[in-house]
């Protein structure tokens, strides 16, 4: 998987991508991270990458010229399944739309800033609007690391233990079950019997309990959705 992200503030995230798993995939040869500064397609002798507003309303505007020339720089040298604009008004990231999403070959994500992209880029070039959640940052970097970790982590041979990334919360439009690790006693506090017991069945129907369980009462909302 190769995912290309435009940003006006490379450096926000460019460390992100070095560490842990996300620089693992890429020594695995199973991720292509590109981060790529949008001033470098600017003809503006400042750089400049914004502008106000038609209109007189309050902020800047992130023109619609590099934009453009970035986004047909990348698909003059490949394909795209999806060029991404993270946004708060976008269709909310889950793990469901991560899934969707680990199973494609090219991706590019549009970093949102200022007041936002000319309308015309939303209309033309973009494919999929994305939020991770309803509040507003100071830039769309954020979320474009923590759509990319979502995706990516999942890829097959990403993390070793493969059945671990399977049985994350939201999976199945369920958090995950409580999880305990060595001593099996500390200050009075037990590991619960079942999950010493060996019994492989009975510890499976445990988690799956205890997962509807937290499910309904941290999450209800996910339930709801298991119903539609």
């Amino acid at each position: 998987m190769r995912i290309d992200i435009i940003t006006v503030l490379p450096e926000m995230i460019e460390g992100f991508f070095n560490c842990s798993i996300m620089s693992r995939a890429q020594k695995k040869g199973l991720a292509e991270i590109y981060i790529h500064n949008l001033r470098d397609w600017t003809f503006d002798k400042y750089r400049r990458v914004d502008d106000y507003p038609f209109g007189g309303s309050a902020g800047m505007v992130m023109k619609i010229e590099p934009i453009d020339r970035c986004i047909s720089e990348l698909r003059e040298q490949r394909e795209y399944d999806e060029v991404i604009y993270t946004t708060p008004d976008g269709k909310m990231f889950n793990q469901h739309m991560a899934n969707d999403l680990s199973m494609k070959q090219n991706l590019i994500i549009l970093c949102g800033h200022f007041k936002g992209i000319d309308q015309r880029i939303r209309e033309h070039l973009i494919t999929k609007e994305i939020s991770i959640g309803d509040y507003v940052l100071t830039g769309g970097e954020i979320a474009a690391a923590a759509i990319a970790d979502a995706v990516v982590r999942i890829i097959p041979g990403v993390i070793s233990d493969e059945q671990s990334a399977l049985s994350d919360s939201f999976q199945d439009n369920l958090l995950a079950p409580p999880v305990y690790t060595r001593p099996a006693e500390y200050k009075g506090w037990k590991v619960p019997d079942i999950l010493l017991s060996g019994h492989e069945a009975n510890i499976r129907n445990w988690e799956l309990q205890q997962s509807i369980e937290r499910t309904k009462r941290l999450r209800p909302d996910l339930l709801d959705d298991n119903i539609d």
